[in-house]
């Protein structure tokens, strides 16, 4: 097993593109995978496709799925995204833009394209303290991931194991920002907003626009997205 190659889900947004900075940092080569699994903030793709590129990472496997089928999501169904909720309101239960399974099932791809590419390691943006509430973002299920990753594989099987990184595990929006933005990401290629409008503009009403928000302000860097409106955080 090769102990220089990494892959590295990116879905577009701050903290996996931090986490891809934070791998590129560290001499490794680099698969970044990125999925279309049917979900309605589609500007997150291109998103990913820039950050790469501004990244200078050529492998970028994009693996295209669809949730859809499965629904119960705001983000995969006709559900309305919530818009305008409070942080304590954002920070209790599971809320409806939820994904069934999604970091599983994006792992499961990460892990067999981790065999095929010969990696040691899989990135993960995984935060589990400014965040909606997601059970597949906190590190027990991290954990439990490598572990079952291990028994599953020819690689685990054979001595080779297969770590799962997720280093913003326990930073906040802000320290997010302030470690990206001191290795050089370009936040204005991110994008985070749930329920854009169709020009590529982000709602600034979302959990995920909040979050963001706040972590520019809190953070002291400019927050460069482009919003429908304004509101205070």
């Amino acid at each position: 097993m090769k102990t220089d190659r990494a892959i590295v889900l990116l879905s577009g947004g701050i903290d996996s593109s931090t986490t891809l900075a934070i791998a590129k940092s560290q001499g490794k080569q680099l698969t970044v995978v990125t999925f279309d699994y049917g979900q309605r903030h589609k500007c997150e793709i291109n998103a990913a496709r820039n950050i790469a590129g501004s990244l200078n990472v050529e492998d970028h496997v994009m693996v295209k799925i669809d949730l859809r089928q499965f629904g119960n999501s705001a983000l995969t169904a006709p559900i309305k995204v919530p818009k305008g909720r409070s942080a304590r309101e954002i920070g209790t239960g599971i809320p409806i833009t939820y994904v069934p399974a999604r970091n599983t099932i994006f792992l499961a791809y990460a892990l067999a394209l981790a065999e095929a590419r010969q990696a040691n390691k899989i990135f993960i943006g995984a935060n589990a303290v400014d965040y909606s509430g997601y059970p597949d973002c906190r590190p027990e299920f991290i954990q439990a991931f490598e572990k079952m990753a291990n028994l599953a594989t020819k690689a685990g099987i054979e001595g080779n194991g297969i770590a799962i990184e997720a280093p913003l595990t326990n930073f906040s929006k802000a320290e997010i920002i302030k470690l990206g933005t001191e290795l050089k990401l370009d936040y204005s290629l991110t994008f985070s907003c749930y329920d854009p409008i169709e020009d590529g503009l982000s709602c600034g009403e979302c959990d995920s626009c909040l979050i963001r928000k706040r972590g520019f302000a809190e953070s002291g860097v400019t927050d460069p997205t482009r919003y429908v409106i304004k509101l205070k955080v």
